[in-house]
């Protein structure tokens, strides 16, 4: 993939609504893989004072789609199908990493998986998500009409003579 693409991309995603009011930001990007993380707040806590089910399952969301994004072609996108979790562990504070890989890409069908550990590298969540691969939902240009109408990324990858 192209580092200047991956750059614009991450710094593009981060601005989503949704992930700027969980603070959750974007780390990594490369060939099948996805990484980023949030400092647990007051925000992210249940009623009872454990980070909430769904902060671990909007993590695992965001990083098994842009786990998966290297593999889909330019102008293909791709929506969650199943998104299982297993909450292994709680805390209140602290950083959360998440690390989503991409286990299998098909023509329409992709799995992915995120681990989502905490800053002593305990794993706190496990995640799997079967993803449908199609030009129609959620390409990369949806993101940018979102986001930043106008706005042109760099090509995704880059030429054969530049690697």
């Amino acid at each position: 993939m192209n580092p200047e693409h991956v750059r614009q991309l991450i710094e593009l995603i981060d601005q989503s609504p949704f992930l700027a009011q969980l603070k959750i930001k974007t780390t990594a990007l490369g060939r099948g893989y996805a990484r980023g993380e949030v400092d647990i707040e007051r925000c992210h806590l249940n009623a009872f004072g454990g980070v909430h089910g769904g902060m671990y399952a909007a993590m695992m969301d965001h990083f098994s789609y842009w786990a998966l994004y290297s593999e889909l072609a330019p102008d293909m996108g791709a929506i969650t199908l199943d998104l299982h979790t297993d909450y292994l562990r709680s805390c209140n504070e602290g950083r959360l990493v998440a690390e989503g890989n991409l286990i299998k890409a098909g023509r329409q069908i992709a799995l992915c998986e995120v681990k989502i550990t905490d800053e002593a590298g305990r794993m706190m969540a496990h995640g799997t998500s079967k993803m449908m691969c199609s030009p129609t939902l959620q390409p990369v240009s949806a993101v940018i009409e979102t986001l930043r109408p106008g706005f042109v990324l760099p090509d995704k990858f880059l030429p054969a003579d530049e690697i």
